[in-house]
Order: C-alpha cells, then structure tokens, then sequence
C-alpha cells in the first residue's frame, strides 16, 4: 500500500523537508481526547479562570467600533501600543531597558523560533540546546538543516562547565556555533530553573565564544513563590535575543508572541518575520492590548501562581505516594511541568500505549531529546484538577512498577 509520504510529486521535496517530523506531543494531544483517559500531557493554560463572558464583551466592541482596522492588514513589526506593552510585561519580568522600537511581534514564540533559526543558521551550523529541551524548538531547528548539540543540565538547569566543555570540543572539530537555545526558568519539559549563580556565566561563556542566546520565557512570571529571577536579557542587552508569549499568562489560541532584538540585528529579524506572515493579526493583537489595559492582568497571573503551586503540589504528593522505588522526579518552584526519571535501560515510549490502557497520558521523553530513547518521561499539572491529578498518577504508577520490574 502506498503511504502518503510515496505518492505522486513527493519526488519535488527538498533536501529540507526531511528533517520536517511530525511532533511526537502533538500525536499524545490527539491521543488525549479519547473519552475516559486523564491527560497529564498537555502544557495548557488553565483557561477556565479568565472572565471569558467579559472578554467576548470586550472582542465584540473592537469589532463593531474598530472594525475596519481589527479586520484589516496591519503593520509587519506589531501595533506600536502592544509593543510597548510588551515592554511593560517584561518590566514585570525584569528587563527594564526593553525599546519598543526591538520589539517584534510574532505568531507565538514558535514562529519566533523559526525566524532566528532562518536567519542566523546555515546548513550545517551548530545550535546548542538544553538536554531535554523544547520539541518545538528541536523540530524547528532540525528543519532548517543544522547540527543540534545537547548540552547537560542538572537540578540548577545549564551546567556551565559543560557549556565550555561542549563548545571546546565543536571548535576543536571546526563546528560554527551559532545559537544557545535555552528555557532558563521553568524549562520544558524538565522543569529546571538555572541557578542565579549560573546566569551571568552562562552570558559570558557566549560572549567569549561569539555565540548568540536565544532565550525562550514563556513561563518567567509563573514562579511559584517570591519574585521572578531575572531573565539572560535584562543583564545583556546585545548577547541575548529574547523571546516572549502571551500563550501561557493569557490565551495561546491568540498565537501572539514577541521578540525582543538586539539593535543590531533587529532590522534583518523583522524582514524575516515579515516575509513569513506579512503581518500580525491586528485583531488578536488589539484584543491583547485591550486585556493588559483594561483588566488585572497581574493579578490574572498571581491567580495563576497559586492554582499552579496548588496543583504541583498535589501532583509531587501523589508521586511520594504511589511511584515505585526507582522513579525519581524533580521538584520545580514554577511552571507547568514535573520530569520524571526512570532506571537506565527503560524506555519510555512504549509505556506511552500501556498507559493509554490503563487509562492515563504523558509524554515520553525521548520527544524532548535527539537520543533514540530515553528513561523519562513528562507529566503536566497546569490544566488538571487535583482529582485528576491524584487518580492519573495512581493509574501511571503500576505501569512504571511493572516497566521497572520486568527490567
């Protein structure tokens, strides 16, 4: 039988589109609207708790009064009053010297991802990511034809000796490093938060090396507890391209992110951004400005912190309850995810269909890695209730116990 991938034309793809995969998390979320199962896989915003009656209210004016505008073409970079609210909302984060003027819109962070990868990576060029790391990020990369390089994190995220170490050893092979793709505060899907200690060595490293930082923060104002840390771009305005979403503090439907580019690069980013979606959708944009104008948007995310911490909570209580001895996990104070660690020698992926069976979803590890296996796996506690949480861990756990005693 002839598959989709062999049939008329496929001869006419390009060399590129090899390395295009199909994500395994989006093939888990499909998975997930079976009746019945509990999905803890899913990095969902906890929508339910915005005043959606409202916002409709509120959607439904810019229409009717600033129709033609919301309905019509837009400028390529963003409106300039969302742009300098973006500005705002990374005050918030810790970047007090964001220009608006640098500021890009993007259809979400991903498209931001694709943008830089097109711009500064030739066939060929190395771009060092987290191990794990975002599998967004990992297929974008992958696309446009270069080497991803995984560089080792532990429970302080990045470890900065194996930075140096990892770029020693490409420069000595004659590699160009181009990017370090990191996640420093919440990573997805480990969790991990790099140390304070670590963040500015981590900028220096680069800055020696002659590599640029594309840091992704789409969880940096969902610390759990106490003040955000601040993220690699408010201590390096020219090293750091930084990128920004509305996705996990608002609605990710709205596919509205940002990146914020050092001046010198700005113009060539914003062309490239240009050429791919033209322009930002002026009504998503308009309604994002009305939310952060007209609504507590702050205390819409210190409601989020709480339910988050809440839920994290319950979902770290049921793991010391019912895991099996040999499972191990990481305790993250932000963000949406707990990463969980098998013995070697266990692959996840298959586990993936037992839970299914048993009637519960995560994510695989191996998703989140260039490895062909991997002994971990992701669990999301964002959009769960705490009864789905305690019953979906309680129903992964003698899937692990079996996996781990059959080993």
């Amino acid at each position: 039988m002839t598959s989709l991938m062999d049939g008329p034309l496929t001869d006419l793809f390009s060399a590129r589109a090899a390395n295009i995969k199909q994500s395994a998390v989006r093939d888990v979320f499909e998975i997930s609207m079976r009746p019945g199962l509990i999905s803890l896989a899913g990095g969902n915003p906890y929508l339910q708790s915005l005043p959606l009656e409202k916002l409709g209210a509120t959607a439904a004016a810019i229409i009717a009064e600033q129709g033609l505008e919301a309905l019509q073409y837009g400028g390529g970079q963003g409106t300039l009053e969302l742009r300098e609210q973006i500005c705002q909302v990374m005050a918030a984060e810790g970047i007090l010297d964001a220009d608006p003027d640098n500021v890009v819109i993007t259809a979400g962070s991903q498209s931001a991802q694709d943008v830089a990868a097109k711009v500064f990576c030739d066939p060929g060029d190395v771009v060092l990511v987290e191990d794990p790391t975002y599998v967004g990020a990992l297929n974008t990369f992958e696309a446009y034809q270069v080497e991803v390089i995984p560089v080792a994190v532990d429970g302080d995220g990045l470890v900065p000796e194996a930075l140096r170490a990892q770029l020693a050893r490409l420069r000595a092979a004659g590699k160009r490093v181009k990017l370090l793709y990191t996640i420093p505060n919440f990573n997805n899907p480990s969790g991990a938060m790099l140390a304070e200690d670590r963040r500015q060595v981590v900028i220096d490293i680069c800055r020696e090396e002659h590599v640029l930082i594309l840091e992704d923060n789409p969880y940096g104002l969902l610390k759990f507890d106490g003040e955000p840390l601040a993220p690699l771009r408010a201590r390096d305005s020219e090293q750091v391209l930084y990128l920004g979403s509305f996705s996990k503090i608002f609605a990710p439907g709205l596919r509205i992110g940002w990146a914020l580019v050092p001046t010198a690069l700005k113009q060539r980013f914003y062309l490239a951004s240009e050429a791919v979606t033209l322009c930002p959708p002026s009504f998503n944009q308009m309604l994002v400005s009305a939310y952060l104008r007209d609504y507590d948007w702050l205390g819409q995310v210190a409601h989020y912190r709480s339910l988050y911490r809440e839920r994290c909570e319950t979902m770290l209580e049921a793991l010391d309850e019912h895991m099996p001895a040999g499972v191990s996990w990481n305790r993250p104070s932000g963000g949406f995810f707990i990463w969980l660690t098998l013995p070697e020698g266990i692959d996840t992926y298959p586990l993936l269909h037992e839970g299914i069976e048993a009637g519960v979803v995560f994510v695989p590890g191996a998703a989140f890695t260039g490895a062909e296996h991997s002994n971990s796996l992701r669990l999301a506690f964002s959009a769960v209730n705490s009864e789905s949480i305690r019953e979906g861990v309680r129903r992964l756990a003698p899937v692990l116990a079996k996996a781990i005693s059959a080993r």
